[in-house]
C-alpha cells in the first residue's frame, strides 16, 4: 500500500505543476501589464493564453499516452514545464511571453489528464478516489505555494515590478521559482513503472503482471491481466473511434457526461478567483500586499478543503458530494452578487465595500473556495480518471480535458469583460447561476462510481 501511494504521489507532481503554474500568473498581472505596456484584452490574453495550450495539450494527451505510454507523457510534460517556467522569466515582450505560456499551457493540459489516469490505473478500487483526490490536492497545493512565493517574492522586492534578485524584476522570479518543482517531478518519474492497463493495451501481458505484482495484486496478477483484456478489443490498440458507438450509432454517453461536468467545474468561476485574485480585491479596495496575502489564505483553505474531500470521497462517495458543493457554491457566488452589485465607486475608481460588507465579502469568497474544495475540484478530476471504460479511456480523457480547458479560456476571457461591463455584482450572479445548473446536472445525469473497478466501468 505504500508503495502505491508513493507512485501516486510522484505522478500528482504532475497536479502540483498544474496548480503551481496556474497560480503563478495570479500576482504577476498588474506587473506584465506594466512590463509589456498591455491594458484590457491584451492583458486578458496574457494570462488566458496558456489555456490555449492547456486545451491543445488535453486534447492530445490521451492519444500520446495510449500510443507511448503514460509514464513517457508525463517526462515530456516535465520537460515543456522547465522550458515554459524558464521561458515566461526571461521574456522581453508580450509576444515572446504568450510562446512560452503556450509551452507550459501544453505540458498543464497533458499532466491534467494523464496524472489522474494514471493514478486511478494504479490503484485499488477501495481507495482509488482518495488517492485520485491527491491529484487535486497536488494542484491546491501547487496554488497556495505559487501565491505564497509571489506574496513572500513582492514583499521582499518592494513589489512585482521592482527590481530583485541579481537586478531582474520580482515578477521575473515568480515564474523561475517554478523550476524546483519542476527537477523534483522529472526525476521522480524514473522511479514509477508504467500504467498496467497500458502494458495490457501495448500487448506487453507479461510486463503488466509484473507491475501488477508489485501493487497490489500479488496473488491474482494474471486474474487481473486477464479481466483487462476482456475489456479490451481484442487485436485493436485503443483510438479515438472507440468513442463512437456502432450499435447505437453515436457517441457513448458517458463521453457526454465527462465533457459536461469538465466545463461545469469552470463556468462555476473558480478561476476568477485564482487567476485574477490580485486584481479581483485590489478593485474591491483592497492594497496589492492586502491582495496577495488574501490570496495565500484562500489558497490555504483550498489545500485544507481538498484533504477533507480526500477523506470524504471514499465514504459519501462522488455524486453527494458533488451535489452538496455545488449548492453551497450557488449560495455564496449569491452572497458575493449582491454584495458587490451594492458596493459604491471611489474617486480612483475602485469599489468602496465598507467594513462589514467586506467582512461578508471576504467570508463568502473563502466559504465559496472551500465548497470547491470538497466537490468539484478534486471529484470531477476523480471522476475523469475513473469513469471511462478502459478501451477508450485515454480518448475520452482528450476530449473532456479539450471542454475542461475550452470553458477555463472562456471564463479567464470573458471576465475582465464583465468586470468593465456589468461589474463584479454581476460577473457573480453568473457564475451562481451555474452553480444551480451544476447541481440538478449533477444529480440528474452522474452515476456513482465509488467502490466500481475500473474494469467494471463500461460507459453504458
Amino acid at each position: 500500500m505504500f508503495r502505491i501511494i508513493l507512485l501516486s504521489t510522484v505522478a500528482a507532481l504532475g497536479g502540483f505543476l498544474f496548480g503551481y503554474d496556474s497560480g503563478c500568473i495570479n500576482g504577476t498581472v498588474g506587473a506584465l501589464e506594466k512590463a509589456f505596456n498591455t491594458k484590457g484584452i491584451g492583458s486578458g490574453f496574457n494570462v488566458a493564453s496558456m489555456l490555449l495550450g492547456c486545451a491543445a495539450g488535453a486534447f492530445l494527451a490521451g492519444g500520446l499516452a495510449d500510443r507511448f505510454g503514460r509514464k513517457a507523457a508525463l517526462f515530456a510534460a516535465a520537460v515543456l514545464f522547465g522550458i515554459s517556467a524558464w521561458g515566461s522569466g526571461i521574456a522581453g515582450g508580450s509576444a515572446e511571453f504568450i510562446v512560452y505560456r503556450l509551452i507550459g499551457g501544453f505540458a498543464v493540459g497533458a499532466a491534467s489528464v494523464i496524472s489522474p489516469a494514471y493514478i486511478s490505473e494504479i490503484a485499488p478500487a477501495r481507495i482509488r478516489g482518495a488517492l485520485a483526490t491527491l491529484q487535486q490536492l497536488a494542484i491546491v497545493l501547487g496554488l497556495f505555494f505559487a501565491f505564497l512565493a509571489n506574496w513572500l517574492i513582492a514583499g521582499s522586492a518592494g513589489g512585482t515590478s521592482e527590481v530583485w534578485l541579481l537586478g531582474y524584476e520580482a515578477w521575473r522570479w515568480m515564474f523561475w521559482a517554478e523550476l524546483i518543482p519542476v527537477v523534483l517531478f522529472f526525476f521522480g518519474l524514473f522511479l514509477i513503472p508504467e500504467s498496467p492497463r497500458y502494458l495490457v493495451a501495448a500487448g506487453k501481458a507479461d510486463k503488466a503482471r509484473e507491475v501488477l505484482s508489485m501493487l497490489s495484486h500479488p496473488a491474482d496478477a494474471g486474474v487481473k491481466v486477464k479481466e483487462i483484456e476482456d475489456t479490451l478489443k481484442a487485436g485493436h490498440r485503443p483510438s479515438f473511434h472507440d468513442l463512437w458507438d456502432a450499435k447505437t450509432r453515436r457517441v457513448h454517453p458517458i463521453v457526454w457526461v465527462g465533457l459536461s461536468i469538465a466545463a461545469l467545474q469552470q463556468f462555476i468561476g473558480i478561476n476568477v478567483v485564482f487567476y485574477y485574485g490580485e486584481v479581483l480585491w485590489k478593485s474591491a479596495g483592497f492594497s496589492e500586499s492586502q491582495a496577495l496575502l488574501i490570496n495565500v489564505i484562500g489558497g490555504t483553505i483550498n489545500v485544507a478543503s481538498t484533504v477533507v474531500a480526500l477523506l470524504l470521497v471514499d465514504r459519501w462517495g462522488r455524486k453527494p458530494l458533488l451535489i452538496t458543493g455545488a449548492v453551497g457554491m450557488a449560495f455564496f457566488l449569491g452572497t458575493l452578487a449582491f454584495v458587490f452589485s451594492r458596493a459604491q465607486t471611489g474617486p480612483d475608481g475602485n469599489l468602496v465595500l465598507g467594513q462589514v460588507p467586506g467582512i461578508v465579502a471576504l467570508v463568502a469568497a473563502n466559504l465559496y473556495i472551500f465548497c470547491f474544495g470538497i466537490s468539484w475540484g478534486p471529484v470531477m478530476w476523480v471522476l475523469l480518471g475513473e469513469m471511462f471504460p478502459n478501451q477508450f479511456r485515454g480518448a475520452a480523457l482528450s476530449f473532456a480535458g479539450l471542454s475542461q480547458w475550452i470553458s477555463n479560456f472562456i471564463v479567464t476571457m470573458t471576465f475582465p469583460m464583465f468586470l468593465a461591463g456589468i461589474g463584479l455584482g454581476g460577473a457573480y450572479g453568473i457564475y451562481a447561476t451555474f452553480g444551480v445548473v451544476a447541481a440538478i446536472y449533477a444529480w440528474k445525469c452522474v452515476r456513482e462510481t465509488k467502490g466500481k473497478t475500473l474494469e467494471q466501468m463500461q460507459g453504458s
